[in-house]
């Protein structure tokens, strides 16, 4: 058995091409011409690439010796003090993952006989492999009672006798965090169903893996989980061994949280989905620190009152997250668990977190991206899409993403220009996924010129207006993209104009070419789309059946297939494109609207 764990990707988890976008316009793009600024090395990422490939030889060599693991020994622990609550709901469609069939994870299934056998076996993909290894079937495996409880034990025992030297994969230390956390929320009820000695290694199991997660590598972005993780271990833990391991987490745990949460509670990846699974590991920790009758340490407290508030912002009226930067909607069940606790379950009609900005009217609910994605370590899930936005009509989700988020590793181009409702110029990128040897040592951080976006904003009057540009093309092409918005918020309707200008104080004379631009509008899956007569309007009914008119006045407006991630798996979508062509010399303008269906102007 190789120590990396069972991990043979099928060929459709092999990454895509380089300028291949699926369900995009249907069909490859053209490779596009980066400008010189982004082919130049940059000095800081090589830095981080060398740093990064010493520090990981020098963790395998050390990790990997014989006799590491009587490191992690220590007090033995006899039990379990308290049961931490996982406050993440168990959908009820989710497949029961009983050994007597077949382990769903991933969309992927995998047969086995025997414990033993699932873990001595090729995984279907990667992703397969991180839920189970991140023991994600846990929750789902126990919730028939105590037969599940049985097999969740012995999954267990069968992960520790296969796995329980370190190796790269599977001591990942973000997998590591996940496995701990949720070892630690089932561990009272598997000791409840295990033998004298199957308690003991339990415990044992527990115990070494929650100190190995305090315990190096792990870069600034998930630090805080894992440390949250660490700690509910500690929780969960009886005596010397669990209080040593939890004050040890605790100590750390600060820090952490006032590296990862900014000051409006936005997660520092400014993906909405991350600040919102945070949250529900804190609750755990809360709850879990409750049951132990310690008082929550003030940092955490802080941290979970900053991530709730700005969770009242990024839940839209369908009570699923805003999807931006690398975070998906998760569901409207997990989204009210985590605001259970929240007194003022209604979010506000405006405002600004994690660089989203929201503003409203009684029917629409928009959502824009007005900063620049993350950089360095916060940006392994990050998204070259500048001004980006959102829109949801009533409770109708209409113009989205295409939703990629890092459960979605073999659809990295999605997480480019092309991939959010947004105009792309000259299909280029705005930054670039690192792939290959250095995506291995620093994740998929997004690299290339750092881009620059200002905004504007007023409300009044039954109306807000809002204005945001960015300096993204000016590299390859010496244009800033304005994207201006009014909301009328009497009639419900929004109105946009989307500018394309070289810089008023631009010294040099700029040679004029032509660039083709796509201004895209990314549709959630479900949502009808027909074209009018009139080759320029576009009607859109959403699941409520409500009817919203599309107009533009570019030169050409289409209907195409496109493709959405939901929950890290592949569906069909369409997308609205308005193309033509920008002059580099001059200013180009496109105008659309969105009003409700039935008023005044209506194509026939």
């Amino acid at each position: 058995m190789s120590p990396l764990g069972p991990f043979a990707p099928r060929d459709s988890d092999v990454p895509l091409a380089e300028g291949h976008i699926p369900g995009l316009r249907g069909a490859p793009v053209r490779t596009p011409i980066r400008p010189a600024s982004s082919a130049r090395p940059d000095p800081r990422l090589w830095a981080s690439v060398a740093k990064g490939l010493a520090a990981r030889q020098l963790w395998i060599e050390l990790y990997g010796l014989p006799g590491y693991g009587l490191t992690l020994g220590g007090p033995t622990a006899e039990g379990f003090a308290v049961s931490p609550r996982d406050f993440r709901p168990l959908p009820e469609e989710a497949p029961r993952p009983l050994l007597s069939g077949k382990l769903t994870l991933a969309g992927l299934s995998l047969d086995a006989d025997s414990p033993l056998d699932l873990w001595n076996s090729p995984t279907p993909s990667r992703a397969f492999a991180v839920e189970l290894h991140g023991f994600a079937w846990m929750p789902a495996m126990m919730a028939p009672g105590d037969r599940g409880a049985r097999e969740a034990l012995a999954m267990t025992l069968a992960w520790h006798a296969v796995f329980s030297r370190w190796s790269p994969f599977s001591w990942d230390p973000d997998i590591l965090a996940r496995r701990v956390y949720r070892l630690a929320c089932a561990g009272r009820r598997l000791a409840g169903v295990a033998t004298e000695i199957e308690r003991l290694q339990l415990t044992d199991i527990l115990a070494r893996q929650a100190r190995q997660l305090l315990r190096p590598p792990g870069g600034a972005m998930g630090r805080a989980e894992r440390l949250t993780a660490a700690a509910v271990a500690g929780c969960a833990l009886s005596g010397k061994t669990g209080a040593a391991i939890r004050h040890k987490a605790l100590k750390r745990l600060p820090a952490a949280l006032a590296a990862t949460i900014a000051p409006d509670g936005a997660h520092a990846s400014r993906a909405p989905e991350m600040g919102l699974e945070l949250l529900l590991d804190l609750l755990t920790l809360d709850d879990a620190l409750a049951q132990l009758s310690e008082v929550t340490p003030e940092p955490v407290a802080e941290a979970i009152s900053r991530l709730t508030l700005a969770l009242r912002l990024q839940t839209l009226p369908d009570r699923r997250l805003a999807v931006f930067q690398g975070g998906g909607p998760s569901t409207p069940e997990r989204v009210a668990a985590a605001r259970a606790h929240d007194d003022a379950p209604a979010a506000p009609p405006s405002g600004v977190v994690g660089g989203v900005l929201r503003v409203s009217s009684p029917l629409l609910t928009v959502m824009i991206d007005v900063e620049a994605p993350a950089r360095g370590a916060w940006s392994a899930a990050a998204c070259g899409q500048p001004a980006a936005l959102e829109v949801v009509c009533g409770r109708d989700r209409l113009f989205t993403s295409a939703g990629w988020t890092p459960r979605a590793l073999d659809r990295q181009a999605l997480r480019l220009t092309p991939g959010a409702s947004t105009l792309t110029l000259g299909e280029q990128p705005l930054g670039e996924p690192l792939s290959g040897w250095k995506s291995e040592l620093l994740g998929p951080r997004l690299v290339g010129p750092p881009i620059h976006v200002t905004r504007q904003h007023q409300e009044g009057d039954g109306a807000v207006w809002l204005e945001v540009e960015h300096d993204g093309w000016m590299p390859g092409y010496g244009l800033m993209h304005q994207r201006r918005l009014y909301i009328d918020q009497r009639l419900d309707e929004l109105r946009a104009e989307e500018r394309l200008h070289p810089p008023a104080d631009r010294p040099e004379v700029v040679r004029a070419l032509a660039a083709p631009y796509a201004l895209r509008f990314q549709l959630e899956p479900g949502v009808q789309a027909s074209l009018a007569r009139d080759r320029r309007s576009i009607l859109l009914r959403g699941p409520s059946g409500r009817g919203w008119w599309f107009r533009s006045d570019g030169p050409d407006v289409a209907i195409e297939p496109a493709v959405h991630i939901d929950d890290g798996l592949t569906r069909r979508s369409l997308q609205i494109v308005v193309r033509g062509s920008a002059r580099t010399d001059a200013e180009t303008k496109v105008r659309w609207k969105l009003s409700p269906a039935g008023a005044s102007g209506d194509p026939s």
